[in-house]
């Protein structure tokens, strides 16, 4: 069984993603890093040159690969749960978790990560806490149909968001 985590840009994805995977001895995937790996280019400057339309094909093109691994943690990325298909892919073989943080941490976190300019190209042009506020209010219904549980990790250390994922997962790890 996967465990999948999703979730909005700066949630922790890929930070609690790699700890838990060593934690519970799993392999560990990043869907946007997979993403650059086989594209060869960086995915603002994939989103540059072709656009969001191309990104989400290529994204879903990995999506549909990773979920047929075995016994991993795959961080998908934020939108990757936009499209019903990924998330049918997704669940299939794995529980999903969502990730969520305050606006105000989000934006904070996404400041002092250096992956931000070349991972996470603007979505709509607006003033960032702005931008994650409306995105957020439309992706939530989107989230929360998606997950089977989730975890707030506003103010929790990895280990803390670590223990809680562990402890709502059970027996199922």
């Amino acid at each position: 069984m996967n465990i999948v985590l999703i979730g909005y840009r700066g949630t922790g994805k890929t930070s609690v993603g790699m700890a838990l995977s060593k934690r519970l001895g799993k392999a560990f995937c990043d869907t946007d890093d997979y993403i650059e790996k086989k594209a060869g280019i960086p995915i603002s400057d994939m989103v540059a040159k072709e656009g969001w339309t191309f990104f989400r094909a290529r994204e879903k093109e990995i999506i549909r690969e990773v979920s047929c691994f075995k016994d991993c943690v795959i961080a998908a990325g934020g939108g990757a749960v936009l499209d019903a298909e990924n998330v049918e892919n997704l669940k299939r073989n794995g529980v999903v978790i969502l990730l969520e943080a305050t606006t105000q941490t989000i934006l904070e976190r996404m400041r002092y990560d250096k992956k931000t300019d070349q991972q996470r190209p603007s979505l709509t042009g607006q003033d960032p806490y702005e931008e994650i506020e409306e995105v957020l209010e439309f992706r939530r219904p989107i989230y929360q149909k998606a997950m089977d549980f989730s975890v707030d990790t506003t103010s929790k250390s990895i280990d803390q968001v670590l223990d809680e994922i562990v402890k709502k997962l059970g027996e199922n790890v």
